[in-house]
């Protein structure tokens, strides 16, 4: 058929799916998602205003932080369009190339967040296990350059992925599995060899997340053996009360990401309803929760988004 390349007089579009089961343009679920991404947006740049505005919050675990809440911000704006709009209209659909551009941008920013993970749990190692030479080693130019590493990685590894998608026919019925693009979903809906594609991204994923994963759970191996080599019981809750954080974001990200990868590869015959749940908890859930752990953790943020919210109140008062 004409219609199944990107050539012909109508321009290609995907369908996108909501929640199974769920009725769309139901306020049962618009306004619910709306909350979400109100809370997901209060939350990031709250904390990036508390960062900004303490100056004992100028260290680089907390410019390592602030990356994190960015790359949060990035992820879930990415996707803000288009699950909305499978909420609120009915057979709501996406052209080619701006699910190609979400697509892009989504893997983008998840690997540029697992890469400020990786960071971050450098950045524990070194405070546990060489606080003496936390300050020479840590640096503000080091932070700095290792951002932009971490920002070149993301959008040059995913770029080729892109690419390729680019290039492939669709053929099959146009319907993706989520309110968004993601590759092994666009994948799973083009004709001709999809080899290349798949085995490519195969490889960035391990490339990527993969070898980040592999070095968090080594810095984590000798934060333990640091820890556990202290004698001071005092001294061991303290370091590990410092990882809290860190631990929680780690697995609010790999959790749900490993879960999905691993359905969309393996799961062919699973019900559409688990990979639906996992995509919006994997890009949803990390974004809201990690500025409320890292609030609710360090003293400094409270303090300075409770002054915030104080100066609100009292300004509507008067």
């Amino acid at each position: 058929m004409s219609s199944s390349n990107r050539t012909g007089p109508s321009p290609l579009a995907l369908m996108l799916t909501g929640i199974p089961g769920v009725a769309v343009s139901s306020p049962w679920v618009a306004l619910p998602l709306c909350c979400l991404y109100l809370l997901m947006l209060l939350g990031n740049c709250s904390l990036l205003w508390a960062i900004r505005a303490e100056h004992a919050l100028h260290a680089p675990m907390f410019q390592l932080l602030s990356m994190l809440a960015l790359a949060d911000l990035g992820l879930s704006l990415c996707t803000l369009p288009t699950v909305l709009a499978v909420s609120c209209v009915p057979a709501a659909s996406l052209p080619f190339q701006a699910c190609l551009a979400q697509m892009y941008f989504i893997h983008a920013f998840s690997a540029i967040e697992s890469g400020v993970l990786v960071a971050m749990a450098f950045d524990r190692f070194v405070a546990i296990c060489h606080p003496l030479r936390y300050g020479s080693v840590l640096s503000g130019s080091l932070v700095a350059r290792a951002g932009v590493l971490i920002v070149l990685r993301g959008t040059c590894v995913v770029l080729p992925v892109a690419v390729l998608m680019a290039r492939m026919p669709f053929c099959r019925a146009r319907v993706l599995s989520h309110s968004f693009c993601l590759h092994q979903d666009m994948l799973r809906l083009a004709c001709g060899d999809v080899r290349p594609s798949s085995w490519y991204g195969l490889s960035a994923v391990i490339l990527t997340k993969g070898l980040d994963s592999l070095a968090i759970l080594l810095s984590y191996v000798l934060i333990l053996r640091a820890i556990l080599g202290t004698v001071s019981p005092a001294a061991r809750a303290k370091a590990f009360s410092t990882c809290v954080c860190h631990l929680c974001a780690v697995l609010l990200f790999y959790v749900p990401l490993i879960s999905l990868s691993v359905i969309h590869r393996l799961g062919k015959h699973q019900p559409s309803l688990a990979p639906t749940l996992l995509a919006d908890a994997y890009l949803l859930v990390p974004p809201i929760l990690n500025p409320l752990v890292y609030s609710w953790k360090t003293k400094q943020i409270r303090r300075r988004i409770l002054l915030l919210l104080c100066r609100r109140g009292t300004q509507q008062q008067a």
